[in-house]
């Protein structure tokens, strides 16, 4: 693989580009996130095996999105690669592929963890030419997915974001966040801290199938209904609603009833959107679990990714109206659903001029 030399352990000689240095080793959580260390030699596409977590070192951290992506975030962090929640519709399957690995169960199975990306933060966000601008993070995997756990990164990541009251997103669909709700909560002190789970359904026979290394949709909105007792806002990410299995106005009243129920303060919903990568693993997934929406999908996606406009606008309108029948706000127009509420908590504003600089509490 191009990127063996980024290994952590591993020969420079070959490496895409140079290993930064790492000040201290870090505190590992106990477990292991059911995660093997990867074997000996070259990590191979298609390898049958255990799920395992290949350490590597980062160049860089702050990603720049092209300006051609039409999405509201212009940076972006992603402290891993891959997604042991194995979602079967995941959109970054295809990021995969840039890695020479395959885009289906190497994605669910062969996690890139940057083991550096906290300290790789910090000089970033320190270094002159850094306008402070929004970081999005959870837009390609998920930073509380299951090897978090073990890599502790996400703490080390707010902590920074915090000190240099950077403002920043979050969205996910881990419980783990709430182990970081202090950091949170001190860095919604000193800058605009956005807060988003994803719930698309309540269906748990449908989860253990199509999101089968996720924490089941209750779960999430215990996560919210966590900020809401600390009085943090979190909004909801209702996707991907799927069609012909959570499009109901049944299923969407259920889930949308739930998410009220839960403390959020608002709900986005997004219609699946099938891009090569996950197109290919989703369908497959359809055929084996629900042929009989085959046919279904073949018309609704004949045309590429998305649904016709029709069919979204009718989605749209139905979990709009049943938020608004449970007091919720109205769906945001944010594409990406978690730039709408902002973890806001009273703070003077000279503390938003300096970064904070305490010592970062010890997490349980």
């Amino acid at each position: 693989m191009r990127w063996e030399g980024l290994r952590d352990g591993g020969d420079d000689g070959g490496a895409l580009f140079e290993r930064a240095e790492v000040s201290a080793p870090r505190e590992l959580g106990t477990g292991g996130a059911g995660l093997a260390a990867p074997p000996a030699g070259a990590i191979r596409a298609g390898d049958d095996g255990d799920a395992v977590a290949v350490e590597i070192r980062a160049r860089s951290i702050i990603n720049q999105m092209p300006a051609s992506s039409g999405l509201p975030f212009q940076w972006t962090v992603n402290p891993y690669r891959g997604c042991s929640h194995a979602c079967v519709y995941c959109f970054a399957r295809r990021s995969h592929e840039y890695l020479d690995l395959d885009s289906g169960r190497d994605f669910d199975t062969k996690i890139m963890v940057k083991v550096n990306a906290g300290e790789l933060l910090r000089k970033e966000l320190a270094h002159p030419r850094w306008g402070g601008e929004p970081i999005a993070m959870g837009t390609n995997t998920d930073p509380y997915q299951r090897a978090e756990g073990r890599y502790r990164l996400m703490p080390e990541i707010i902590t920074a974001l915090r000190d240099f009251a950077n403002p920043f997103s979050i969205l996910t669909k881990g419980r783990l966040i709430l182990r970081d709700i202090s950091l949170i909560e001190q860095a919604a002190q000193v800058t605009d801290v956005s807060l988003a789970v994803s719930v698309g359904f309540l269906d748990e026979a449908l989860w253990r199938s199509a999101e089968p290394g996720t924490p089941r949709p209750q779960s999430r909105l215990d996560v919210i209904r966590g900020f809401a007792h600390r009085g943090i806002e979190c909004s909801v990410l209702m996707a991907p609603i799927l069609p012909g299995l959570t499009d109901t106005p049944e299923r969407i009243e259920e889930t949308v009833a739930a998410i009220a129920d839960s403390g959020a303060s608002s709900v986005t919903p997004i219609v699946l959107h099938l891009r090569p990568g996950a197109r290919e693993w989703y369908l497959a997934w359809l055929a084996r679990e629900y042929p009989k929406l085959v046919p279904r999908y073949r018309d609704l996606y004949q045309r590429g990714a998305y649904v016709p406009k029709s069919y979204q606008d009718a989605v749209n309108a139905m979990v709009k109206e049943a938020a608004r029948r449970y007091g919720l706000l109205g769906p945001g127009t944010d594409s990406d659903g978690h730039r709408n509420s902002r973890a806001r908590r009273k703070r003077e504003k000279s503390d938003t001029a300096r970064p904070h600089t305490s010592e970062q509490p010890m997490l349980l």
